[in-house]
């Protein structure tokens, strides 16, 4: 064994061992590489040059303007949440289905997706579920464990439909690994992968398991949906209440995503105007006629802020040609709309303890992803110092299988490491580490990425350290046991892993939308 190989093995037990310890994982992942490095620049082992590029590292992730849209979209979730836009949405369906074992999870699956597409803050989401769903589906008669993993599982959904967070961090190290790997197979100018290649790759495979799990509640909760021993006793919503609850989010979902998907909008720009639109959304639900004024007129803003984008009005300044009377309608819109985000934000969601909460939680939130970025960078930086980057190559190459071969490896350690690693470690651990090699064949960057992220969901149901867990522990009563929980997702887990080998078997499932828009 080589002394470099010693060395990785040692690096690799202490920053596990580290977690393991409690110790914040910013400070495992960037501290006991360096502490390793240290101690074989003692020995001669480690050139300590290579921390040289720790500032220019951090730089490039602080100017990358695709991680720019990761607060702007936590944002919009946050607003939608502590508005309880997505509480509202969630009651209105389920008392419009019905109050019967099947209907009521199946709108636990419905609404899930929704607010996954709109928001996508996984620990919000499944406590809200809990809160208010839990007691009405063991009061229809759904038992306890049923009723715990559909509402971890549900909840989890927001990380593979977009716009995910998820997506947007694998989009950056995806988009990376494949330059590389083309550049070392001699192509220099590869088609870029983009988060919007994601985004339209991850659309189907993420109905797809909305589909699983509304197949699987059908399946066990079959013969139930008209005649349930316990039926939940609630008012029926009605169709004036169900479109007045959802229509705004969804309209919201729509020119989010849709801007992205038809390529006028990018996802930091998209992010944007999810903002708008959520704090528009938002504050029309907590006042009057003056909120929901401006909610028109910013609106329309908007709407006229996208013709821009789309090159309808004529303005094309990079090749001097200005069209004065369509350059005031875009500066009026853009007053519009400043003055409307102004009156909303001021009179609405700041007075009712909106708006500074879900700013507190955001920047909490953002400083926990960009940090744990860093760190996973200076994590790599030893690793390549350490030559691990070609022990790896030779190890993947040894497989059997060839590119399929490394692509099972890589899908089993990413699972097994979301047993004790969050989403973001692993992405920004692995990714930069098999990327490059397995994207030297004619696998798909999107169709991997897609991969990836339907594994990663796995990791927020799998013990000790999934996180859906301990959100729902948080709010689930006393006679449903930890155990319980645990048990409970096995059936979820499973579903989640049958979409990832559909997806595997079928690779169209994630790269049919890409090719079609794109």
């Amino acid at each position: 064994m080589s002394a470099d190989i010693l060395w990785l093995l040692v690096m690799a037990l202490a920053v596990f061992g580290f977690i393991l310890s409690g110790v914040p994982v910013l400070m495992a992942i960037a501290g006991a590489p360096t502490l390793v490095a240290l101690l074989a620049a003692l020995s001669g082992q480690f050139d300590l040059l290579y921390f040289q590029a720790v500032p220019q590292r951090v730089f490039g992730i602080m100017t990358n303007p695709l991680l720019l849209a990761v607060p702007l979209f936590v944002f919009m979730g946050l607003i939608l949440e502590k508005s309880n836009q997505a509480e509202r949405m969630l009651k209105s369906l389920t008392a419009a289905l019905g109050g019967h074992q099947a209907s009521l999870a199946l709108a636990v699956v419905l609404v899930s997706a929704l607010i996954a597409a709109s928001t996508g803050i996984i620990g919000a989401t499944i406590v809200m579920l809990g809160t208010i769903t839990l007691p009405a589906l063991l009061q229809a008669g759904v038992n306890k464990h049923m009723s715990s993993g559909l509402i971890c599982a549900s909840g989890t959904l927001g990380q593979i439909i977009p716009p995910s967070i998820v997506l947007i961090l694998l989009g950056d190290q995806v988009s990376n690994a494949y330059f590389e790997a083309q550049q070392e197979a001699g192509n220099f100018a590869p088609d870029p992968v983009t988060v919007g290649d994601l985004f339209a790759g991850a659309l189907l495979p993420g109905l797809l398991l909305v589909t699983l799990y509304g197949a699987y509640v059908l399946f066990r909760l079959r013969g139930r949906g008209e005649r349930s021993e316990k039926p939940v006793d609630q008012p029926k919503a009605s169709v004036s209440e169900l479109v007045g609850s959802i229509a705004p989010t969804l309209g919201l979902i729509v020119a989010v995503l849709g801007s992205i998907l038809i390529g006028i909008a990018t996802p930091t720009e998209a992010a944007s105007v999810g903002v708008a639109g959520a704090i528009l959304i938002a504050a029309a639900s907590r006042t009057g006629t003056s909120a929901r004024l401006a909610m028109l007129c910013a609106g329309l803003a908007v709407l006229l802020l996208l013709l821009r984008r789309a090159g309808m009005f004529g303005l094309d300044f990079h090749e001097g040609q200005i069209s004065w009377s369509a350059l005031t309608v875009f500066s009026l819109s853009l007053t519009t709309l400043a003055f409307g985000l102004l009156l909303t934000a001021s009179t609405a969601l700041l007075r009712g303890g909106v708006l500074l909460p879900a700013l507190k939680e955001t920047v909490t939130i953002t400083g926990m992803i960009f940090g744990i970025v860093i760190a996973a960078s200076i994590l790599s930086l030893v690793f390549r110092g350490f030559n691990g980057d070609e022990h790896v190559a030779e190890l993947l190459n040894a497989l059997p299988g060839g590119a399929w071969g490394m692509l099972l490896l890589t899908m089993l350690v990413i699972f097994l490491l979301g047993f004790i690693l969050e989403f973001v470690e692993i992405i920004f651990i692995v990714v930069p580490i098999v990327g490059p090699i397995i994207l030297q064949s004619d696998i798909s960057p999107v169709w991997f990425a897609v991969l990836i992220a339907l594994n990663l969901q796995t990791s927020f149901l799998t013990p000790p350290f999934g996180f859906a867990l301990f959100y729902f522990r948080s709010v689930a009563p006393a006679d449903i046991r930890t155990t319980d929980i645990y048990v409970s997702v096995i059936p979820f887990v499973a579903i989640q892993l049958l979409a990832l080998g559909l997806v595997a078997a079928f690779p169209a499932l994630a790269t049919f939308l890409p090719d079609v828009l794109f």
